[in-house]
């Protein structure tokens, strides 16, 4: 079971650090790509694009850095993993809700949601 946590948190870290690098990087020229085939126009600026890539870029780290390095500086490791984690679902539930308005399919926020629901309850503590 440990082995496919370790599977999770890292597609996880993987999928929010390209995407928040990309993002800090490269926000104006994806923005201006995606609207030629969108809906309507992107509605975060790029102050706000960039902010969420910061975001991204650091709950990404956040996930998978206590485990490699077995850092218990004040909390827990796992307690780090978990927040996290829940920090990533939370974007995702937001990222649902806006392609959802947009009348976008929300499946791939759905599907990454539910795998960051799986590192928060795999990495739960057991008593």
């Amino acid at each position: 079971m440990n082995s496919l946590i370790w599977i999770a948190q890292l597609v996880l870290a993987g999928i929010f650090l390209v995407s928040g690098i990309l993002k800090i990087l490269a926000f104006s020229p994806a923005v201006h790509a995606l609207q030629l085939r969108a809906h309507g126009a992107i509605e975060l600026t790029p102050i706000q694009g960039k902010f969420v890539g910061l975001v991204e870029v650091a709950l990404g780290f956040g996930v998978l850095m206590p485990d490699i390095f077995k850092a218990e500086t004040l909390v827990p490791e796992y307690l780090v993993i978990r927040f996290s984690a829940a920090g990533l679902a939370v974007l995702m539930i937001a990222t649902g809700i806006y392609h959802a308005r947009r009348k976008e399919s929300a499946a791939l926020a759905v599907s990454i949601f539910l795998l960051a629901l799986f590192v928060i309850v795999g990495r739960w503590p057991a008593f």
